[in-house]
């Protein structure tokens, strides 16, 4: 037993004796040696302290400041200066006269009507002008537009000349119908637009007429008809209703130098046909050109809104001139709209436009029939000088042909 216990003692101690030699060897081990360390580039220079000795000055040579170039001021890289965008005013254009302008515009005119006219002579001409040829004329009529009450007059006429004539001979035969055309039309019609006040006032022109019929361009380029006759223009752009119908009219006086006074999107016409004649007066125009709204959901509505344009503009001077814009391609609805109109104010004038696109060329006998006023201007294509002064015998000539 004292064996075994000298024995475990002695293991004990060898035991500590090993573990003492592995740790001293692992204390003595030499650890690495530290990495250099890279100065710090982002402190700071120390600053010398009291009694350190300055640097060595460098032995450079210096120059004086009669020495030092200042930079070329020339040779200075040019700062770019970004002007203002120069905006060049619209170019002022010169209308076409208007002196003869339909006679010229007669080719366009008669493409489009002669039908009319070479329908008839060539009726006319028949050998044997029974009962069934004159209902071929007259039907011939009734489809040009002609109206009822017209055509039947114009008929009757015919039927008598032809049955005192006698012979009838191509020749004898145009003669006829041109001056029973001529007849219909009323050529004592006055058909100068009025643009002349009594007073010492701007000519006012009021312009009504469905949206559609091409009302706002035919008041700018009625525009530039006056323009052409060596008038000052003002344009009140009155149809509020309408979008763009402002910008298109402004656009339209720009092009002939002729302002264009205008409101808000859906603002009051009446005040806007106020503030052009007024302006109209202060600029001593000669004409003040007022479009309006063309509205027709109702007749009340209608006769509402331009009535009191009207009595609002007259606070300055009475209307001299109110000309209805009429589609002629339309043809009868044309005289339904005409109706309208001219309960709800005093129509002087109609303008037909669209003229050159239809054979129905009996509407402008038809709706001067009807209002008894007469037609003043009729447009015969897109050009901007294709608005011209209706005249009978210039028409009927391009209806009937050479």
């Amino acid at each position: 037993m004292e064996i075994l216990i000298l024995a475990v003692v002695i293991a004990v101690v060898v035991l500590g004796v090993l573990g003492g030699l592995v740790v001293g060897s692992r204390r003595k081990k030499p650890l690495p040696p530290a990495p250099p360390t890279a100065p710090d580039i982002t402190a700071p220079p120390a600053e010398p302290h009291v009694g350190d000795e300055a640097e060595t000055p460098r032995d450079e040579p210096r120059r004086t400041i009669e020495e030092v170039d200042l930079p070329d001021a020339s040779a200075a890289a040019p700062v770019a200066v970004e002007e203002p965008p120069v905006v060049e005013a619209p170019a002022i254009e010169i209308p076409e006269p208007t002196a003869g302008r339909l006679v010229r515009l007669r080719a366009r005119l008669s493409r489009s009507q002669n039908a009319l006219g070479k329908g008839l002579l060539t009726l006319l001409s028949r050998e044997h002008l029974d009962d069934e040829t004159w209902e071929e004329i007259e039907d011939t009529l009734l489809t040009a537009d002609v109206g009822v009450q017209p055509t039947q007059e114009l008929v009757e006429r015919l039927r008598e000349r032809v049955r005192v004539l006698g012979t009838r001979t191509p020749a004898e035969l145009r003669s006829l119908l041109r001056e029973e055309l001529l007849t219909i039309l009323v050529p004592e019609f006055d058909r100068a637009v009025n643009t002349d006040s009594p007073l010492d006032t701007p000519g006012i022109v009021m312009v009504v007429g469905v949206n559609g019929t091409g009302k706002t361009t035919t008041t700018g380029k009625l525009a530039r008809v006056l323009v052409a006759d060596g008038k000052n223009v003002v344009l009140g752009a009155a149809d509020t209703f309408r979008a763009a119908a402002a910008d298109q009219l402004q656009t339209w006086g720009e092009r002939v130098g002729a302002r264009t006074v205008r409101g808000p999107e859906g603002g009051d016409p009446a005040s806007i046909a106020f503030d052009a004649v007024k302006e109209g007066i202060e600029e001593g125009a000669d004409v003040v050109l007022i479009d309006t709204a063309g509205r027709l959901h109702t007749k009340t509505g209608l006769m509402d809104e331009l009535g009191k344009v009207k009595r609002v503009v007259e606070k300055h001077a009475p209307l001299d001139e109110v000309l209805l814009v009429l589609d002629a391609t339309t043809g009868q609805n044309g005289l339904v709209q005409a109706r309208v109109f001219a309960e709800v104010v005093d129509i002087t004038g109609i303008v037909l436009t669209k003229l050159d696109g239809t054979a129905k060329g009996g509407i402008v006998i038809a709706v001067q029939r009807e209002l008894g006023v007469p037609v003043k201007l009729v447009g015969l294509g897109e050009g901007a000088d294709d608005l011209a002064p209706f005249e009978p015998e210039a028409f009927v000539d391009a209806l009937i042909g050479d």
